[in-house]
């Protein structure tokens, strides 16, 4: 691996893990003193981060891009075709043994479990069951959404009221996929969604306090 997709990696990493705090100003030589690199492979790394939207030029300094929360009600929109589309299919395409492995994500956690555990959780099943339709647009569409909400999602598991209610709505969409029943699998998946955006979104307005006093930056026109 070269050295411009370690550094890429670990940067990657520590922004949507909020390591990083949207709105933190990236000097190139920290980067260099953080990661022993020099600067071709610390610039090459920015470059591709700048085109996943993870950070953006400050003149000529970078800064990890801000939290939008006008992004988190426009994603939701793209989302609820594009998901209730593939549980439709997945319905029809996916195998049982396909369904009981993502059915298997979902066991790996405990109410009490660590918070990074349920978020990759949540991640891994969104992705696993749009892998089940069978359509390689629609996997890549919805790898690229959970990679846009990895930051603001660390807030919905922040409680483990959060993580359960989360956890039930994904076994419901998951037990309509598993009984072949894609009317009522769209539904479920359409309504997650919606109480994904609706309960991030009130995060964001419970938490903007400690955000902002910790540094965190948040732009959009709906009030937070």
């Amino acid at each position: 691996m070269s050295q411009a997709l370690q550094i890429h990696q670990k940067l990657r990493e520590m922004i949507l893990s909020l390591a990083l705090r949207p709105g933190e100003k990236l000097s190139e030589r920290w980067l260099e003193t953080q990661f022993e690199g020099s600067r071709t492979p610390i610039r090459a790394a920015l470059f591709r981060l700048e085109t996943e939207d993870l950070v953006r030029r400050d003149g000529r300094a970078w800064v990890v891009a801000p939290i939008d929360i006008d992004e988190i009600a426009a994603l939701a929109e793209y989302r609820e075709p594009l998901e209730a589309a593939g549980v439709r299919l997945a319905c029809e395409r996916a195998s049982d043994s396909d369904i009981e492995a993502v059915s298997e994500i979902l066991n790996t956690c405990r109410p009490d479990g660590p918070r990074e555990q349920w978020h990759q959780m949540g991640t891994d099943f969104h992705i696993e069951l749009a892998r089940l339709a069978g359509n390689a647009f629609m996997l890549k569409s919805i790898q690229g959404v959970m990679t846009r909400l990895a930051r603001v999602r660390w807030l919905e598991v922040m409680t483990e009221a959060r993580r359960e209610q989360s956890w039930a709505e994904h076994r419901r969409i998951l037990d309509c996929v598993q009984a072949r029943q894609p009317d009522a699998a769209a539904m479920h998946a359409v309504q997650h969604i919606r109480d994904t955006r609706d309960r991030l979104l009130q995060s964001l307005q419970n938490d903007r306090q400690y955000l902002r006093a910790h540094g965190m930056s948040i732009v959009g026109q709906r009030h937070v």
